[in-house]
């Protein structure tokens, strides 16, 4: 099987393919690969990915497109648990071996509900931030993307004054500036900042490509987080400095890359009445994205449940089924890949 999704066409639909352990070390140390998609993957002991219509169909818009003119959007939505997550996965196995920066969010909801620390912020009057949050962002930034930046020599535009004492000179390497937000964590939101302006300018100005994909979007445009400030007044995400530079990439001002995201109702404590992109992201965040091209995510038709069947059965997890057994099985889970994956999991 063809395990570089570079090569993957309407042809390789339906089959699985492999990670290879190195660049599954790279792109997914700090996350990425849902939890119950782990379990599965060290059970395994390899990362096999289901080759899906809406990764093709991503991946033959991204061969195609004209990087001189602004960045093009593309959001994933479906059911909850049709697979959107391993589809971004694949698309960014793609977009590593395309030699894409990758501008990595894995689940956007993460911030506003599980932060590790919250202070008012350092250079965003009104905001607040998530020091820990941002730094261990810049370090799964700086792993994705470490042979990349070693190649590109990126360098900062202008100076960056953090303090009295320390600044960011212009002409110093983007590694060096990384570095900094990931042991000075107090400014790790204005690094943050601070680099995805760099990466856009240097976009733009055609040094980098750069895949932009960030997994249920619609957090960022909810008007609800766990996050309050000094007077115990509910942040909304526009109010979190680590937020808004998310917020500002996902903007058409730029080009030479690619936006990637999923709206997901998980993501999004206020709206779970319906999984279309309008009611998800609600106004302000579907003008935000708008135009977009919206790609659905269903569930696996006949083809891609029996490919899936066939591997359990080749990994001798599943054995010994009848064809009534797994007639059954399809009836049960109504071929939804989360539902499949649970009930096929280990005791």
């Amino acid at each position: 099987m063809e395990n570089n999704p570079v090569n993957h066409n309407t042809d390789h639909i339906a089959r699985l393919y492999t990670v290879p352990k190195n660049i599954q070390q790279e792109l997914f140390q700090y996350g990425g690969l849902p939890r119950i998609f782990i379990k599965q993957v060290t059970t395994f002991q390899e990362c096999a990915i289901l080759i899906r219509q809406p990764a093709i169909e991503i991946m033959s818009y991204l061969s195609q497109t004209d990087h001189t003119r602004p960045v093009n959007k593309y959001v994933l939505y479906g059911k909850f648990g049709t697979g959107k997550s391993i589809i971004l996965s694949h698309i960014l196995h793609y977009a590593f071996m395309q030699n894409y920066l990758l501008v990595h969010v894995y689940w956007g909801a993460h911030w506003f509900k599980d932060m590790k620390e919250v202070a008012t912020s350092v250079f965003s009057p009104g905001c607040m931030d998530l020091p820990i949050n941002a730094g261990m962002w810049l370090r799964q930034f700086k792993t994705q993307n470490s042979k990349l930046l070693s190649q590109l020599d990126l360098k900062v535009t202008k100076d960056y004054v953090w303090n009295q004492r320390e600044t960011t000179s212009q002409g110093t390497p983007i590694l060096e500036i990384i570095d900094f937000g990931i042991n000075r964590m107090k400014y790790a939101c204005g690094v943050v900042d601070a680099l995805i302006k760099e990466i856009k300018l240097a976009s733009t100005a055609g040094k980098c490509k750069t895949m932009v994909m960030i997994d249920g979007f619609n957090a960022f445009t909810a008007n609800h987080t766990r996050i309050f400030d000094d007077n115990k007044m509910m942040v909304l995400p526009k109010q979190v400095s680590l937020a808004i530079p998310f917020l500002n990439i996902t903007k058409d001002d730029w080009c030479n890359g690619a936006i990637v995201l999923s709206v997901d109702e998980k993501a999004n404590k206020e709206r779970r009445d319906s999984y279309l992109p309008r009611y998800l992201l609600g106004k302000e965040g579907f003008e935000h994205l708008d135009p977009f091209v919206p790609i659905e995510v269903d569930d696996y038709n006949p083809a891609e449940f029996d490919s899936m069947i066939e591997y359990y059965k080749d990994r001798k997890w599943i054995r010994n089924i009848t064809p009534s057994g797994q007639r059954e099985l399809e009836l049960v889970t109504n071929k939804n890949p989360l539902v499949l994956m649970d009930h096929c999991k280990f005791l």
